[in-house]
């Protein structure tokens, strides 16, 4: 594990407490580049009434908006969880160069967890690494849903 991959999951774990401040489920993602974050996102679908306003997707959108393109080739995105089949696609879409994040999820996974992404019959395929600061990235989420009880 990187010395920069803890740096920059911790960055993402301060957007996942942004989210859980706000009562979202708290996940939490930056897009770097070049060693500088150019987006962010926390979960956000039930603020903005929007089934796709994953902390993922919200820093993509916004890496796009920074670097005026839709292809973030060469960009590197954080998240405190491992992504869904819906981010996962958009990280395909947007070339993420690297996925790195930190918590499985073992309801909707679809890095390792729940499903296996099909990259194999796809045009690009990001470097994965899993577990960077899991059991921090996990323990978020224990307390906010151990909270909600």
């Amino acid at each position: 594990m990187l010395k920069d991959d803890r740096y920059f999951m911790r960055r993402a774990m301060a957007q996942a407490e942004k989210a859980a401040d706000r009562g979202e489920v708290p996940v939490g993602s930056v897009v770097v580049k070049d060693g500088t974050i150019v987006g962010c996102g926390w979960n956000r679908p039930i603020s903005k009434k929007d089934p796709t306003a994953h902390a993922e997707v919200i820093a993509l959108r916004a890496a796009a908006r920074k670097l005026g393109n839709h292809r973030l080739t060469g960009c590197d995105l954080y998240v405190t969880l491992e992504p869904c089949p819906m981010c996962l696609g958009a990280v395909v879409q947007a070339r993420v160069r690297r996925l790195v994040y930190g918590a499985p999820d073992p309801k909707s996974g679809a890095v390792r967890s729940v499903m296996q992404f099909p990259f194999q019959k796809l045009n690009h395929r990001p470097d994965i690494v899993a577990g960077v600061l899991a059991e921090d990235c996990g323990r978020l989420l224990r307390s906010f849903f151990k909270a909600r009880r």
